[in-house]
């Protein structure tokens, strides 16, 4: 049971949280596909998508940018530089939020004041995205600040930093495992999982069956009923 009472601010995750990266790497990738019939497609996709952006985002860091042509270019099988690896990066602008995305973020800041988003992301391509959402977040932290990715603990410590706040009095909500709720977890921030993919992950990711979270919800709008804002 989480201590609602000790929350003073509720962090995300962007992508696939409050924006629908799957929506989005579908629609960019469609038009290609007829003169691409190696792209994978359905859950396929969105699988081999996620490993290879796991790949690119080891050490050395990179930008999201690099990141995603690396991605595409393991997607089309085309190596070296070309304008088809932008494809990805220059679509992010165009990616949904979710249904209830702008509403159960403007319930969660009445209930707790302050909100938060940390991405794995670059500076300019969220501010593309945050124009989406609805409400003004009043805390980013993106990997580009961290110079590293998540799930790893420089990112969650970064948020803490900006917050000026202990983990216990963050609830981090994100639909990944692997890269949010666990790290966070393990830091001793509460977490509420939106399990968006019906009892398991699409993208394939790998978690610690052990570690589970405070709240498990299908969707925003649940976990702001469950948490009465």
């Amino acid at each position: 049971m989480i201590d609602l009472a000790s929350i003073r601010a509720v962090s995300f995750d962007c992508y696939g949280t409050l924006i629908d990266w799957q929506a989005g790497l579908e629609s960019a990738i469609s038009p290609l596909r007829k003169g691409m019939p190696q792209l994978p497609q359905g859950d396929a996709l969105f699988r081999e998508f996620a490993r290879l952006e796991r790949e690119a985002e080891k050490p050395p860091y990179c930008s999201y940018k690099d990141v995603l042509r690396e991605v595409m270019a393991g997607l089309s099988g085309i190596a070296g530089p070309c304008e088809l690896h932008d494809v990805l990066w220059r679509s992010i602008a165009q990616w949904p939020a979710f249904a209830d995305t702008a509403e159960s973020l403007r319930r969660l800041k009445r209930e707790f004041g302050t909100l938060a988003v940390l991405s794995n992301i670059d500076n300019d391509l969220f501010a593309l995205s945050h124009a989406r959402l609805g409400v003004k977040v009043d805390v980013v932290v993106t990997a580009e600040q961290v110079r590293s990715y998540k799930p790893a603990e420089a990112n969650f410590r970064a948020l803490l930093d900006a917050l000026r706040l202990e983990p216990h009095q963050v609830l981090h909500v994100a639909e990944s495992r692997f890269h949010d709720i666990e790290p966070a977890a393990s830091l001793g921030f509460r977490t509420a999982w939106i399990e968006r993919q019906t009892g398991h992950s699409a993208s394939g990711e790998p978690t610690d069956a052990q570690s589970q979270p405070d709240l498990r919800v299908r969707s925003l709008g649940a976990l702001c009923d469950a948490v009465g804002a």
